[in-house]
């Protein structure tokens, strides 16, 4: 395992090889001029081959997004922690510490602060008991959660998120849609394709009032010429979302529908909140669907999984994935994130997923690490329809010249 100069620069690293940083050092006065040199051709040489790779992996017949709330934090996207203190307080309410004693949770200072933890043994708490607190406290918690993925929203500058759609969603007419799996609960690739004008297929009716139903998924859109001779083009920016854990503006009404609301109430919004028992959860409707498309999706051949801002701490995304690794041939994992290089060099920091990742990629598998954060990336991504028939040609016979 070789790590680049700082875990924080920009780098990448390519099975069985080792980090290879893709921003220049900043001047050091100590190195001679032709070391200087030689790194400045290094970090071109990556930008290079890192292009050409993501070129290669961008035109597989299947490309999959898995976005997680590293994508919402670079916009204003709440933590894990800030939900913490927004519900439970940075110094727990009083209410809090009543019913995590009766939930027997420890409060304690030393002790991680772990919404989902906390969350899903009131849960369960409820589950074979029936207490006005500890209902009265889950029902808070879900109303701040619904509002604190929402608000950020106004004035968030989602330039990175439109780059995102912009450059993936820019597919040949032959191969599939681009699919974006998503946890995050709030409208950032919404918003973002919207301003795009581009389309998100995310399994609701086109007429309003907006009724959930998987068969819209495989709907899709094309341009009718004014003429009856051709039957029509593909329209371009069109893809796939699917929110693997709800959305804040879903709500479920009584009989069951599924309906598009702005502002549901805590009791009728169709989320799977942050607890360990989302697991049960994904299997009903609208869930059950997004996730078995995730998992028949991981078995395609000819795909590249993209995952960005996604920290592996679900168990039931994180290990479909790690036995599609291991048991899909075709399949090429690129994982993004601003700590990856972190995690490398010091893996007891690291979850047991994450280990297992740097192990593969070692071994030879189709596992790509790059450490940069969702908006540097963003601009990474190369633009397929810039590229001309001859560009195109040329990145293929310098690929062929690099694999000999």
């Amino acid at each position: 395992m070789s790590a680049p100069r700082d875990e924080s620069q920009y780098c990448f690293k390519a099975p069985e090889g080792r980090w290879r940083d893709l921003s220049a050092p900043e001047d050091d006065e100590t190195l001679e001029e032709e070391r200087r040199k030689e790194q400045a051709e290094e970090v071109q040489a990556a930008k290079g081959d890192l292009k050409n790779a993501l070129l290669s992996s961008l035109q597989m017949q299947h490309l999959v997004v898995l976005a997680g709330s590293g994508c919402s934090l670079e916009v204003g996207g709440p933590s894990m922690g800030d939900l913490w203190n927004a519900a439970v307080g940075e110094k727990p309410s009083e209410e809090a510490k009543g019913v995590a004693e009766k939930v027997d949770y420890s409060l304690r200072p030393a002790r991680i602060r772990n919404i989902e933890a906390f969350l899903s043994q009131v849960e369960a708490f409820l589950q074979i008991r029936t207490d006005k607190d500890a209902k009265s406290f889950l029902k808070a918690c879900k109303k701040v959660i619904l509002k604190r993925c929402s608000d950020f929203l106004e004035g968030a500058d989602l330039e990175a998120h439109m780059t995102f759609l912009h450059r993936l969603s820019r597919r040949r007419v032959r191969d599939l849609r681009l699919k974006v799996f998503t946890t995050n609960y709030d409208l950032c690739f919404e918003r973002a394709a919207s301003a795009l004008g581009g389309v998100a297929m995310d399994g609701f009716s086109f007429a309003a009032p907006r009724r959930y139903d998987p068969r819209f998924f495989g709907y899709d859109i094309i341009r009718r010429p004014r003429g009856a001779e051709d039957l029509g083009n593909y329209l371009e920016g069109v893809f796939l979302l699917y929110k693997l854990h709800g959305s804040v503006n879903w709500a479920r009404s009584k009989d069951g529908t599924i309906l598009e609301k702005d502002n549901p109430k805590p009791e009728e919004a169709c989320l799977i909140y942050p607890a360990s028992g989302k697991y049960q959860q994904s299997f009903l409707q609208p869930h059950l669907e997004s996730i078995s498309q995730y998992l028949l999706t991981l078995r395609e051949p000819n795909t590249c999984v993209l995952v960005v801002g996604f920290g592996f701490n679900d168990d039931h995304l994180s290990e479909p994935l790690l036995a599609a690794v291991r048991s899909n041939p075709h399949l090429r994992l690129i994982v993004v994130g601003p700590g990856i290089a972190k995690y490398d060099k010091d893996r007891q920091a690291a979850n047991l997923y994450w280990k297992q990742l740097f192990d593969l990629n070692e071994k030879g598998e189709d596992v790509w690490f790059i450490n940069a954060g969702f908006s540097t990336f963003a601009e990474m991504i190369p633009d397929l329809k810039a590229l001309t028939p001859a560009d195109s040609l040329m990145q293929a016979v310098q690929s062929a010249t690099r694999g000999k």
